[in-house]
């Protein structure tokens, strides 16, 4: 049995959780997700908590085994992006970088010679408290991720002098770089 698919989610006030056919819908102040469902699982709403509950007592099958952890995490965060939101934080270093938005795109200048634009998704906000931050906001934890991702690969921070674009709270591991003769 999964140890994650187990756990039990307290139901806030103000979320409503139901499943019809394949699908569970979770509804809340932020707005509303759908999980596709296979395989016999169901919800189980019992004393404002919520769980997954497998289609048998004993899984048998692997596939099976880890679709109830997957299903339960899904479960999770959902409850958690209708409630609060996933928000996704990044810093730009270097000289020179810094990032504007646009009506609905994001607009770096990343030391290219060209600004690096990029159209801000539906289901997503995006905030530019100063030009050297980028606040990524959403429901659905998969596409804060994903975007704020593709943010970062236009401009993967470097070891040798930290430059580039940084998740909140990540180190780099600095190398020293070439040395001359001793």
């Amino acid at each position: 049995m999964s140890r994650i698919g187990k756990k039990t989610t307290k139901l806030e006030s103000g979320v409503e959780v139901k499943q019809s056919d394949e699908t569970i819908i979770v509804k809340g102040p932020k707005g509303e997700i759908s999980i596709p469902v296979t395989g016999g699982f169901k919800v189980e709403i019992a004393d404002g908590s919520v769980a997954i509950q497998p289609p048998a007592k004993e899984l048998t099958k692997g596939k099976d085994k880890a679709l109830y952890g997957l299903y339960g995490s899904l479960l999770r965060n959902a409850l958690i992006g209708v409630t609060k939101g996933f928000t996704k934080k990044l810093i730009l270093v270097g000289v020179g970088y810094r990032a504007q938005l646009q009506g609905q795109k994001l607009v770096m200048s990343l030391g290219y010679s060209h600004p690096v634009e990029f159209e801000v998704p539906s289901g997503l906000s995006i905030k530019c408290p100063d030009q050297n931050t980028i606040e990524i906001t959403g429901i659905r934890k998969d596409e804060v991720g994903q975007f704020s991702a593709v943010v970062r690969k236009s401009r993967p921070p470097e070891p040798y002098k930290g430059k580039g674009i940084l998740y909140d709270g990540e180190k780099i591991r600095r190398k020293e770089g070439k040395s001359g003769k001793k």
